[in-house]
């Protein structure tokens, strides 16, 4: 089981799922992606997918659920479309999607967000992220360890002395035959809804939930709620074999 976090975060906003999916049976593998949490930035081309798939191949794993949240869901999406051998099923939280093009909202947000960085105001882009992409339900303490991961997405990033380009797998979602479990949440901006709601039409297995309470970022807003979501479709689709944690 490969826990893929989105891009505020890092793999420590796994922290309340992945002792318990260890404890149902299941390997974990939460990675840092390049330039989150305990990862460097590239220093070569790359892709996250590819990083992904290097990954397993080196830990000896031939076969993986993934979950991914935003940004890992795209990741865990590129990764079952280029190498769909892998891929046993996928169980996306508000994901992100190859080919996705920001509607309104979102690039507003991306301009904004854009304008405060440039401007050397970390504070105020951190809020902006914080604000945006938790549901009315989050908490301090939740408000709090996401303005730590994306603080630390950006003094990273930013300290890089050059961005490295990502390079992009092919994304041919038909070719996806893993089942899928595509999660939105009712208070997300209208883009993340839309595209999880879209997801039975573009892959054969595919099923999509909505949950009225949640915000971007439900697994961190109603972690035991989520995790038992989570389970729910691995027991059905993937039922575990041996419990092991790797970080």
């Amino acid at each position: 089981m490969v826990l893929l976090h989105s891009g505020v975060c890092d793999r420590r906003m796994w922290d309340p799922q992945w002792a318990a999916l260890a404890a149902a049976g299941y390997r974990v593998i939460r990675p840092d992606l390049r330039g989150f949490g305990l990862s460097p930035v590239a220093d070569r081309p790359y892709s996250d997918a590819g990083d992904v798939a290097e990954l397993l191949r080196e830990l000896g794993v031939e076969r993986a659920a993934l979950a991914g949240s935003s940004y890992g869901g795209r990741v865990a999406l590129e990764l079952a479309a280029s190498r769909p051998e892998l891929v046993t099923a996928l169980a996306l939280l508000c994901p992100a999607v190859p080919g996705q093009e920001p509607g309104p909202e979102l690039r507003s947000f991306a301009e904004r967000e854009d304008a405060l960085l440039a401007a050397g105001d970390l504070d105020a882009a951190v809020e902006l992220n914080v604000e945006r992409w938790l549901g009315p339900e989050a908490g301090d303490e939740v408000r709090e360890r996401v303005r730590t991961m994306q603080r630390h997405a950006f003094e990273v990033q930013l300290a890089a002395a050059e961005q490295v380009r990502q390079t992009r797998p092919e994304a041919d979602l038909a070719r996806i035959a893993a089942p899928c479990l595509a999660v939105s949440g009712a208070h997300d901006v209208p883009d993340f809804r839309e595209l999880a709601a879209g997801l039975p039409e573009r892959l054969r297995q595919a099923r999509h939930v909505e949950l009225p309470w949640a915000g971007h970022l439900p697994s961190l807003e109603r972690p035991a709620e989520v995790t038992e979501l989570l389970l729910d479709f691995l027991r059905v689709t993937v039922p575990p074999v041996s419990a092991n944690v790797s970080h």
